[in-house]
C-alpha cells in the first residue's frame, strides 16, 4: 500500500528540517522514491489561505462572546449592544448555528468559512428535480421571472423548489456553471445567448385626430384597476407593414390578438376591433384607451358599433398604455420583427394568445391572465 502514515510524513518533515539529504530520507523512511517524493511536494505545498472576512462578518471572538453570553442568560439585544452589532445580525448567527440551547461558537465560525468559500455549485446543477421543472417552463416560453414566482407560489413548503430569476439567467448565460443547457437562451422572450445593455427606442408621432376623448377623462374605476372590462390597445408591426392589433385587459392582463386583414387602415382597423369585441360579455365592455396613431382616426365609428369609448393617451407617451406595452414586448417573444403576419390567420392569434394567458404574473401574484379575469367575475 503506497498511503504514507502520520508517523513517517512527521519524520520526513523532521528530516527536511535538519537539511537532510535524499538518501536518508529512504534510509530512514522505509518506502519508495515516488511516495517520498509525493509526500515532501505535499509538505512544501503552501497551506490553503484562509479566506478573506468583512469586516460586517462576525469573528469568532465575537462568537465567543455570543456563546459566553448566552449561557450567561443575557438577551440577543444586550449581547449585540455589548459588541456594537445589530441585533438581526446576532439573531440570525444565533438561528443559524441552532437556537440559544445548541449554539457553539467554534462551529458557527466554521460553518461560516465554508459558506465563504468559492465558487459554489449551483443550485440547478445540484438538484435535478429543480433544474427538470426550469427547464420544462423555459421550453413554453415562461421567463426566468415568472418561473421563480411561480415556484414560490406552487411548492410553498419545499425550500428545495425555489430558485431566484437571475440563478436561472446565470445558469443560462454563464456555461461554466454547466446547470441549464445553452439552447434553452432560445426560448428567452430576447432571444439573446448573452446579457447586452438596453438600448434606446425613439417613437415618432402619428399626427393629430379629430374628436378624441383625453385619457384624463376615462373613468376612475379604469384608473385603479378595479373593474374589469377597460381594454388597453395598440399594433404590433411585421415585416412588409404586416400588423396585428392587441388589446389587454387592464385588471388581469388578459391579451386577445386581432388579425388584420391585408392593411392597417382606419377602416380596416376599426372594424376588425368591433368585431372582436362583440364576442365579448357586456361587463368586459366599458372603454378602450389607445395611442394617437391614425389607425384609429374612426374611433367614432367603432364606439358607435360596440358602445365602446375610446380614450387617448398623450403623444409619445407609452408608460400610459404601461400594460399593453409590456404584454407587446411579451409577444415579441412570439412574433420577432421579421414575423410576417400575412402568413398567419386568427387561429395561429388565438393559440398565441391563450399560451401567454396561462403565463403566470408577477403583478397578478404569480396568477396567471385567465386565473385573474375569472375571479374579477365572480
Amino acid at each position: 500500500m503506497d498511503r504514507i502514515s502520520d508517523v513517517e510524513r512527521q519524520r520526513i518533515a523532521e528530516l527536511l528540517a535538519e537539511g537532510a539529504p535524499v538518501w536518508r530520507l529512504h534510509q530512514e523512511v522505509n518506502r519508495s522514491r515516488h511516495v517520498i517524493r509525493r509526500a515532501v511536494i505535499a509538505l512544501h505545498r503552501p497551506a490553503r489561505r484562509e479566506p478573506g472576512r468583512s469586516p460586517l462578518r462576525l469573528s469568532l471572538a465575537e462568537r465567543e462572546e455570543i456563546s459566553r453570553g448566552l449561557v450567561a442568560g443575557e438577551s440577543i439585544r444586550g449581547i449585540a449592544g455589548r459588541l456594537g452589532r445589530a441585533p438581526s445580525t446576532v439573531c440570525r448567527d444565533v438561528a443559524a448555528g441552532g437556537g440559544r440551547a445548541r449554539y457553539r461558537a467554534c462551529a458557527a465560525d466554521r460553518r461560516a468559512v465554508r459558506l465563504l468559500r468559492r465558487p459554489k455549485p449551483a443550485k440547478l446543477a445540484v438538484c435535478p428535480r429543480l433544474r427538470q421543472v426550469v427547464e420544462g417552463k423555459l421550453e413554453l416560453h415562461w421567463s426566468p421571472q415568472q418561473i421563480a414566482g411561480w415556484l414560490a407560489v406552487s411548492y410553498p413548503d419545499d425550500p428545495e423548489m425555489r430558485v431566484s430569476h437571475e440563478t436561472i439567467y446565470l445558469s443560462l448565460f454563464v456555461q461554466a456553471r454547466g446547470a441549464l443547457r445553452k439552447e434553452l437562451t432560445r426560448h428567452l422572450r430576447t432571444g439573446r445567448a448573452r446579457r447586452r445593455p438596453r438600448g434606446l427606442s425613439v417613437r415618432n408621432g402619428q399626427g393629430q385626430l379629430r374628436g378624441t376623448v383625453h385619457i384624463s377623462q376615462r373613468p376612475a374605476e379604469a384608473n385603479d384597476r378595479a373593474v374589469p372590462g377597460h381594454w388597453e390597445g395598440d399594433l404590433i408591426f411585421g415585416t412588409r407593414s404586416s400588423t396585428i392589433a392587441t388589446l389587454v385587459e387592464r385588471t388581469s392582463r388578459f391579451v386577445m390578438l386581432v388579425h388584420l386583414p391585408g392593411s392597417h387602415t382606419a377602416g380596416v382597423v376599426a372594424d376588425a376591433l368591433a368585431d372582436t369585441i362583440a364576442t365579448l360579455p357586456e361587463q368586459l365592455r366599458r372603454s378602450l384607451t389607445w395611442d394617437q396613431g391614425k389607425e384609429m382616426a374612426e374611433h367614432a365609428r367603432f364606439s358607435v358599433a360596440t358602445g365602446v369609448p375610446v380614450y387617448f393617451c398623450d403623444p409619445h407617451s407609452p408608460w400610459q398604455r404601461g400594460s399593453n406595452e409590456n404584454t407587446n414586448g411579451l409577444l415579441r417573444q412570439y412574433f420577432p420583427r421579421s414575423t410576417d403576419f400575412r402568413a398567419l390567420t386568427q387561429s395561429d392569434l388565438d393559440t398565441v394568445a391563450a399560451e401567454l394567458n396561462g403565463r403566470p404574473r408577477q403583478t397578478l401574484g404569480w396568477k396567471s391572465p385567465c386565473q385573474a379575469l375569472d375571479q374579477a367575475l365572480r
